[in-house]
């Protein structure tokens, strides 16, 4: 009898390409078939990990849905399995971030932080500083995704470039110094874009801006998306750096992102499971068929890699020092609810012209109920 496992991805190139990819590979040293289902990227950064257990044998889940899982029991963690491999060539701290009390629930195939996109068709080089990227907002040129939860990783990712980065573990997430800084620093900026931004997520944003029309030259903080990055992808090719920085600082804080592969805790074939969820988030088929095939590896083997660097125009290498010093996201139960509303209050405020520290304050407030929720 051929087994047949039953995985649920997100509908993008970067991905379903690389696991269709894998799964034909692994279908010809096993004879295990995988056959693997899409939803929308709003889909999978909401829709309740649970439901999708009942009827999915490999989930690709991100790490903020940790604590909810926990509770529901709905994943199985990788215990008495050899994970070192995966572990030691983790890009930043995509493999801890699946950790939660002390068990593993999710390995990472894909890395993934607020970077910069930039058309290289019209800048000379990628601007490197907050002050080059005002420049350009002023002359209409920049854009920012703002479609929940991306205004809430921008306020992230700023704040931790400020010194200053969220404390997950409460009772306030935020400093309200700091955080009304970042909402003035957001307002100068949001000021000049596009209120198309308001509706966008990073692959709307992506996709607009590779139109050789586009006006859009420079997006600061944009989840990075590897395929933008090749040539012939779509019309125009879009290159990523680094995140600007603001007075010299690193680098760091960027929120991070990506994406793990986990085991329903229902399915009936779960050692071929796991078997399969190693062997995609190990250096062989992340620098291989998973790289080849559009995907956005999570593994070091991938990013050093030259030959993976070359056909994506160097947007690992470009890339590199955000994703090392990126920032985990709270994981508690109750915080994708929290993540969904912050959000939004946050656009509100921003809009209304709200005195910062009262948005800020306001949003802490938030944070602390879902802490207890």
């Amino acid at each position: 009898m051929t087994i047949i496992l039953k995985g649920m991805t997100w509908d993008h190139p970067r991905g379903y390409g690389p696991l269709e990819a894998c799964s034909a590979l692994w279908k010809e040293r096993t004879g295990i078939e995988l056959s693997w289902d899409r939803r929308s990227l709003q889909d999978f950064e909401s829709y309740p990990v649970e439901k999708l257990a009942r009827q999915y044998d490999l989930i690709v889940i991100d790490h903020p849905h940790i604590g909810q899982i926990t509770r529901e029991d709905c994943l199985l963690p990788f215990e008495g399995y050899d994970l070192e491999e995966v572990a030691r060539g983790t890009v930043g701290k995509s493999f801890p971030s699946y950790e939660w009390q002390g068990r593993q629930w999710a390995l990472p195939i894909d890395a993934a932080a607020q970077i910069l996109a930039w058309r290289p068709d019209r800048l000379i080089n990628a601007p490197t500083g907050w002050d080059e990227v005002l420049e350009l907002a002023r002359d209409g040129r920049v854009a920012l995704p703002m479609r929940a939860p991306h205004s809430l990783m921008c306020l992230y990712t700023l704040c931790a470039q400020l010194g200053s980065p969220g404390c997950v573990e409460g009772p306030d997430l935020f400093d309200l110094s700091v955080g009304a800084e970042v909402c003035a620093r957001l307002r100068a900026l949001t000021r000049h874009i596009d209120p198309v931004c308001y509706m966008q997520d990073p692959i709307a944003m992506l996709e607009q801006m590779a139109r050789p029309e586009a006006t859009i030259d420079c997006v600061p903080l944009i989840y990075g998306y590897v395929n933008y990055a090749c040539a012939g992808f779509r019309p125009v090719r879009i290159g990523f750096a680094d995140i600007p920085t603001i007075d010299g600082r690193p680098p760091a804080g960027s929120a991070l992102g990506g994406t793990g592969m986990a085991i329903s805790a229902f399915s009936a074939y779960q050692a071929e499971a796991v078997a399969f969820a190693l062997w995609v988030a190990g250096p062989e088929a992340q620098r291989g068929p998973f790289a080849a095939a559009g995907g956005q590896p999570g593994h070091t083997t991938a990013w050093d890699d030259d030959a993976v660097n070359a056909t994506t125009h160097n947007f690992y290498s470009a890339t590199r020092l955000t994703l090392e010093g990126a920032w985990v996201r709270p994981r508690h139960d109750g915080y994708m609810r929290f993540q969904h509303a912050a959000s939004e209050r946050l656009v509100q405020g921003l809009q209304s012209g709200e005195p910062g520290r009262a948005l800020i304050a306001d949003i802490n407030r938030m944070f602390r109920e879902s802490l207890s929720a």
